[in-house]
């Protein structure tokens, strides 16, 4: 019962690393792109070594005392794969135009740190002015048609809101993942919470861009970009709910694979991307390598 509070601990405080990205775009002198390259790649470095000196080492040993040779090989290449579709689907119900990784430009996340007036975000597309409406008959009230700057704010609050539900998705695998392995091995834990929270920073400022530059409040815009981390902690609960009564070693294997199925995916779908895309020359390899090490040299002095 220790590890279970332990990983309900590391699961929140990964998922509530979103706030940290909201601190960063709001109270920082100036965003530190360079850092958030290197963190991004540190974590893609993790979660890849984790996931292929660890998580399959894990599923292979399992399935195979469960299942023997074969048939465990075979099923730890099936869950494996199974985590990598799981987020690929995940990914095809979230609307592409609010896709929680994109990168924001510079003079965006600037303009948080002095102002709403200092870079506005460009204006959504405007369509043609539509034909001036007949008078309203007497007795009935004529509706007004939203402005231009009403139809951005909507627009912006939407983008962000949606971003703030694509991260939530999102968060639901990752969560799990932290959970499994802070439950089975409070080190292997903590390694893969680090990472998650790492690139929970970024998705962070995705959540607040928008919602800050449709409202003009800081404080909404954090909120919302902390509740978005919520839905970590929130898939860990559900997904060890739903998982308990079943747990054998051969749903534990499963679910070790599709973990590291699905840290995989993130590094190769969504760190390293962004990663490369904060960063300049070879930022984004040297946060990956270091990430490796550390992770090495870590496990190796913990055994």
């Amino acid at each position: 019962m220790g590890n279970f509070w332990l990983a309900c601990g590391l699961t929140a405080l990964a998922g509530l690393s979103t706030g940290i990205g909201s601190a960063i775009a709001f109270f920082a002198r100036r965003t530190n792109y360079r850092f958030l390259s290197l963190a991004t790649g540190f974590s893609a470095g993790v979660m890849l070594y984790v996931s292929f000196t660890e998580m399959l080492g894990k599923t292979a040993a399992t399935m195979g005392d469960a299942l023997g040779e074969p048939a465990g090989a075979w099923c730890t290449a099936g869950a494996f794969f199974g985590g990598i579709v799981l987020m690929l689907l995940i990914d095809r119900l979230v609307p592409a135009a609010e896709n929680p990784h994109e990168v924001r430009a510079s003079d965006q996340v600037e303009a948080l740190h002095h102002g709403i007036r200092a870079a506005p975000m460009p204006a959504a597309p405007q369509a043609p002015p539509a034909p001036q409406a007949a008078a309203a008959p007497p007795g009935l009230l004529a509706t007004a048609a939203p402005t231009a700057p009403q139809v951005r704010n909507i627009h912006l609050m939407r983008m962000g809101l949606f971003t703030a539900l694509a991260i939530g998705i999102h968060n639901f695998p990752e969560g799990l993942a932290t959970f499994l392995a802070a439950l089975d091995d409070p080190t292997l834990g903590l390694a893969v919470a680090v990472a998650i929270a790492l690139h929970n920073i970024p998705e962070g400022i995705s959540v607040s861009v928008p919602i800050y530059y449709a409202t003009g409040q800081r404080r909404k815009a954090f909120a919302w970009s902390l509740l978005s981390g919520l839905a970590e902690p929130a898939g860990a609960v559900a997904g060890y709910v739903a998982l308990r009564r079943f747990l054998s070693p051969l749903v534990t294997g499963t679910a070790f694979g599709a973990v590291a199925g699905i840290m995989v995916y993130i590094s190769l779908d969504e760190l390293l991307p962004a990663s490369r895309a904060y960063g300049k020359g070879h930022d984004s390899l040297y946060g990956l390598l270091a990430g490796m090490g550390l992770m090495a040299i870590s496990l190796l002095l913990l055994r």
